[in-house]
């Protein structure tokens, strides 16, 4: 979809851009359209959340747009616009709490004990729909150290939200956008001198945080029709709440994780004596969409409500593998509740829609608001 100045932002062109015409502004959506994309991914990186990625792109472009006149040229304008996303993004983070992983919240919980109550807070980082937003593969340029959806996975942008925001800006100017140190420093207003030493800290950092096989490499090793029916596996599990054939896909060491819930369970052996007890005690009656998010599998889970007659959003879980076997699973759930009794988050299939994370998880994904009973003729091929 091509940008427009006045479907954005309307009345806030007037004054800065009064002159305008209608073919300036196609002109500038066709210089600014190639980018998009990019830029989008680009700001989540930054700032772990695609609503938050949402806000600093409309500014990032407004800002372009009001500025335009000004643009000497003496950079490229893709330079141009990423100097702009990446100010954008630094008064964004200045502004708010960092972005997490329930993992690297708090310690795992007991898997005898239920979960416990959501943090409301605007904490947790937030999946990514790279397919739907248009994100291609490869890298941005010759330069850049990871290609574009490696740049995006979670264990990666989780590790990024843990940097100072120098750092994680420099990491991603030099290592994912391939900029050199000298236009890394312009673009951030410091020396090439700070930039070397930010990026050296940087990476050290990450690489601390994230296993040393990307998703990417790990994913190409694993046939397209092997993985189909490890996926496959996967959803028969729950769907027949069968807790060994679930833990038989588990690393030794997994994780499983559900913000917004701080709560998360640990090892093959605890995650299974808590879905014993709770999500797969047999209570709920799942079902299944598979999609992708942050460049690695996902499956759009649905949990069967009487009273809708339809099996309705639960939570969007991410996949996380190690060879051939799932080493985390997070679970974006989109339900909410207020209530005070702990027994309400045991029973979180059973709580009302959030609204806002149904949004950017269901509907951004492009995947079915419901399933009818007859889901499995529907999921057929």
């Amino acid at each position: 979809m091509m940008w427009s100045a006045t479907a954005a932002f309307g009345d806030e062109l007037a004054e800065p851009r009064a002159s305008a015409t209608a073919d300036d502004e196609r002109s500038f959506a066709t210089l600014v359209e190639p980018h998009r994309a990019e830029l989008h991914a680009h700001c989540y990186r930054m700032l772990g959340s695609v609503y938050d990625a949402d806000d600093a792109l409309q500014e990032t472009l407004l800002r372009a747009w009001r500025g335009l006149s000004r643009f000497e040229g003496r950079s490229s304008l893709r330079s141009w616009l990423y100097t702009i996303a990446t100010n954008t993004s630094l008064t964004q983070i200045s502004q708010r709490p960092k972005r997490v992983l329930p993992i690297d919240y708090g310690p795992a919980a007991d898997p005898h004990d239920p979960p416990s109550r959501p943090i409301v807070e605007a904490v947790w980082i937030e999946p990514y729909p790279d397919e739907q937003l248009g994100l291609e593969g490869g890298p941005t340029s010759p330069e850049a150290s990871y290609e574009q959806r490696e740049a995006i996975e979670l264990a990666f942008v989780a590790a990024l939200q843990h940097l100072a925001p120098s750092q994680r800006a420099v990491l991603i100017l030099r290592e994912v956008l391939g900029f050199s140190a000298r236009e890394t420093s312009e673009m951030l207003n410091t020396t090439v001198a700070s930039v070397n030493s930010a990026l050296q800290r940087a990476r050290a950092a990450v690489e601390a945080r994230v296993p040393e096989r990307t998703q990417l490499a790990t994913l190409r090793a694993i046939d397209d029709g092997d993985m189909a029916e490890i996926v496959d596996r996967y959803v028969d599990a729950w769907e027949r709440c069968d807790v060994d054939a679930f833990a038989a896909m588990l690393v030794r060491d997994a994780t499983f994780a559900m913000p917004p819930l701080a709560t998360w369970y640990s090892t093959r052996e605890g995650i299974a004596t808590w879905a014993r007890s709770f999500s797969l005690s047999g209570e709920w009656r799942w079902k299944a969409v598979p999609t992708q998010a942050n460049g690695q599998p996902a499956l759009a889970f649905y949990a069967w409500d009487d009273g809708a007659r339809a099996y309705l959003p639960f939570a969007l879980n991410v996949l996380t593998f190690r060879g051939s076997l799932i080493s985390n699973v997070t679970a974006f759930i989109v339900r909410s509740t207020e209530e005070d009794d702990p027994g309400a988050y045991a029973r979180f299939p059973d709580q009302p829609m959030d609204e806002r994370t149904l949004t950017g998880t269901f509907e951004r994904f492009g995947v079915p608001d419901r399933l009818s009973q007859a889901a499995d003729d529907e999921l057929a091929p």
